[in-house]
């Protein structure tokens, strides 16, 4: 099991980069790998579908569905956590036998924000991701 920890800095204020993290319906603006968001949200047991580009897709603790890549792979992921007041989350991912533990993290600077993402997996897989992941880092912290 391995850690990959990426960051990246911007223009961009937290509170717009916070906003592009927790409206699923923005992911694929700023994440170029990413085609569409597919999502289901369990609360007290019971499932309810999530319609594609609604406003209230937003980042809440279970949320959970698959994330589309441009070449047509998806991968099943879950919300762990949220944190909104730390702009903080983490989810899980799973795409066959890969799986990822992601935490992400937006700060204020002087010059706008910085995004920190901490991935933990197997070490190749970390590897073979983190050059996707910078690049939408980076797209995420532009203003």
């Amino acid at each position: 099991m391995g850690r990959l920890t990426l960051r990246a800095a911007g223009a961009a204020p937290p509170e717009t980069v916070w906003r592009r993290y927790a409206c699923v319906d923005q992911w694929s603006r700023w994440s170029p790998q990413i085609k569409a968001v597919h999502t289901e949200h369990t609360d007290h047991g019971e499932h309810r579908k999530h319609q594609e580009h609604s406003d209230s897709r937003t980042l809440v603790p279970g949320l959970s569905g698959t994330v589309e890549s441009v070449a047509g792979i998806r991968a099943a992921f879950v919300v762990d956590h949220v944190d909104p007041d730390r702009r903080a989350w983490t989810w899980r991912v799973r795409c066959g036998p890969a799986r990822l533990l992601l935490h992400h993290e937006v700060r204020a600077t002087p010059d706008g924000s910085s995004t920190r993402l901490t991935m933990r997996g197997a070490l190749p897989v970390l590897v073979a991701y983190a050059p996707l992941a910078r690049l939408a880092l980076r797209r995420l912290v532009r203003p």
